[in-house]
């Protein structure tokens, strides 16, 4: 599948839940591992506002990505955000989403808005 590059330069990114290891398999515990690097995976919740809209995502990010500092309900930065969109077949229903991924996520800064 295809990934797409996500502009967040004017999106505000606030955080929801404290990094967490991503769970590959929940019957043994076993934490998802990066495909490339072998790096072990962590998971963080967001809100992501712009242009008067919010969404709630989950967002993967590698192990040496999470930077100190963090504070939940906070602004904080994704360098390197992208989106890929996926689909799979589970127990015959079809099931879909995006799944977000990061190269970093740090403390951030809330966006100033436009005067106009």
């Amino acid at each position: 599948m295809r990934v797409i590059r996500v502009d967040a330069s004017t999106a505000t990114i606030l955080l929801t839940e404290a990094p967490a290891p991503k769970v590959r398999d929940r019957q043994t515990g076993e934490i998802a591992k990066d495909a490339v690097s072998g790096e072990a995976l962590m998971t963080i919740g967001v809100v992501y506002i712009d242009e008067g809209e919010s969404s709630l995502i989950q967002v993967t990010i590698p192990e040496s990505g999470v930077t100190e500092g963090l504070t939940v309900g906070a602004p904080v930065s994704l360098p390197g955000l992208v989106a890929r969109p996926w689909q799979s077949v589970f127990n015959g229903r079809e099931r879909h989403g995006i799944a977000y991924r990061a190269t970093a996520v740090m403390p951030g800064a809330f966006q100033m808005a436009q005067a106009g």
